[in-house]
């Protein structure tokens, strides 16, 4: 079993930055493939991005690539969602989850955590 506890959302205005943080714990933690996802109101589950167990491949959904950064501390059992130049349309709830291999697909995943509210002003 695998626990995550999102962190890090809140309110900025378009062309800021924010940095999610989801913490893991079980003792197999750090042995999972990560993946941030996002779902907005009346909306599917939409892939952001994500992180090989070990950190050495990242995947993006093309909507946040170049302005998105997905990145792990195994020691901290801690996976960082580094969020710049933010737009309206990036407002979310945003969920960080973990299976044994990266994917892109929200199907595909394990474990979620609750999820933290992201709002981008204009």
């Amino acid at each position: 079993q695998v626990q995550l506890v999102e962190s890090g959302g809140g309110l900025v205005q378009a062309g800021g930055s924010l940095r999610l943080s989801c913490a893991a714990s079980g003792r197999t933690a750090s042995s999972y493939a990560m993946g941030w996802f996002r779902q907005a109101p009346g909306k599917e589950h939409e892939f952001v991005a994500a992180i090989s167990w070990s950190g050495g491949s990242t995947y993006y959904a093309d909507s946040v690539k170049g302005r998105f950064t997905i990145s792990r501390d195994n020691a901290k059992n801690t996976v960082y969602l580094q969020m710049n130049s933010l737009k309206p349309e990036d407002t979310a709830v945003y969920y960080c989850a973990a299976r044994e291999w990266a994917a892109t697909s929200s199907s595909q995943y394990d474990y979620w955590g609750q999820g933290t509210q992201v709002t981008v002003s204009s």
